[in-house]
């Protein structure tokens, strides 16, 4: 792999309170330059919702209504999170089904360079796995997290160990073509997240556990999609954004 040929190219990941739609908490950013993280430049914002934080959602990530009393709202650091996207490819960890979409939602108009999706290389190149959640492939590939920004399921440490996570996965490939191939397609629009993401359980119903704590890879909003642990039925009742 010729990491010289790579696009431009972020990791994000997001995290909710809990609503239904999603409020954003929290967004982050990782650059993967010259096939390493550039964690100089990482991001975070950390969000005031309009809606408070559920209880199911603060045990996930940590995150109470007392941390973001401090916090900007939305509507403060949007234009900064989309100039951060702006002219970037995305990954992330079911990309194609939360942070492509709930980004979408949440920034009118922005649309990435391309999308990888950590997921669905995971599935290709560790086919065997048991499960296919960060935990496993992180587990899967040796990659060793102590270091990383922050805990678990908060947006600095699920971005830096998604994009340890893509390297590993990328040494799989001879080209970033043929990542990209692999991955969710860039030609990705809203409406067709939800067939590709339905698509995707369906050929995949070891992917679709119930919701309990400990076992999703975001926490957005319930009744909406939590990675490798939604309903088939939740998913196909959900409306388009």
């Amino acid at each position: 792999m010729d990491f010289q040929t790579w696009p431009p190219l972020l990791v994000v990941d997001v995290e909710g309170n809990g609503a239904t739609p999603p409020d954003l908490i929290e967004v982050a950013t990782v650059p993967v330059v010259s096939g390493r993280v550039d964690s100089d430049r990482s991001r975070t914002w950390l969000i005031r919702p309009p809606r408070p934080i559920t209880r199911f959602a603060a045990r996930v990530h940590g995150i109470s209504d007392a941390d973001v009393v401090g916090a900007s709202t939305w509507a403060a650091v949007a234009s900064e999170v989309q100039a951060e996207l702006s002219g970037n490819w995305i990954a992330a960890h079911n990309a194609a089904a939360v942070e492509y979409r709930v980004l979408k939602a949440h920034l009118p108009g922005w649309e990435p360079a391309g999308v990888i999706d950590t997921l669905r290389l995971g599935r290709a190149v560790y086919a065997d796995a048991p499960r296919h959640n960060l935990d496993t492939l992180i587990t899967q590939a040796g990659i060793d997290t102590p270091g990383l920004p922050g805990n678990r399921h908060r947006a600095g440490f699920d971005a830096a160990a998604t994009a340890l996570l893509l390297l590993d996965l990328a040494g799989h490939f001879g080209s970033f073509s043929a990542l990209a191939a692999a991955g969710v397609p860039a030609h990705l629009h809203a409406g067709d997240v939800y067939a590709l993401a339905a698509e995707d359980l369906a050929h995949h119903p070891d992917d679709a556990r119930p919701v309990g704590v400990g076992q999703e890879d975001h926490v957005l909003g319930q009744g909406d999609l939590h990675v490798e642990a939604v309903d088939l039925d939740q998913l196909l009742g959900l409306p388009l954004p």
